[in-house]
């Protein structure tokens, strides 16, 4: 891959929208890496656009049509529902995963 920085564009907010609204699923879920790697990207690119306030805009609304997506699937049993409570949880979008802890206290006694 070459060291080339990435060059933002106007339209890349719309065109991410777009490719989120518009997955097709016989590849998966729709992801960030997937939609970098479309436009010749990596996902660091992008993470560096969410300064902009518009990208940033069109970066959430994805994050949140990728949870509905994976929320969808999982309910069809597409998905495996523990597998996508696992990715919405490592992605830090379940709020449950958030809230429940639990304390384990383990004593050795001879």
């Amino acid at each position: 891959m070459k060291n080339k920085k990435a060059k933002y564009t106007s339209d890349l907010p719309r065109r991410m929208y777009t490719f989120f609204i518009g997955y097709d699923e016989a590849q998966g879920a729709p992801s960030y890496e997937k939609f970098a790697r479309s436009v010749g990207m990596c996902v660091e690119d992008l993470e560096s656009f969410r300064k902009r306030r518009e990208f940033e805009r069109a970066y959430r609304e994805c994050g949140e049509i990728r949870r509905d997506y994976l929320i969808d699937k999982a309910l069809t049993r597409r998905f495996d529902p523990s597998f996508t409570k696992f990715l919405l949880s490592a992605d830090g979008e379940s709020d449950s995963a958030q809230s429940d802890s639990i304390t384990v206290r383990i004593e050795v006694t001879e």
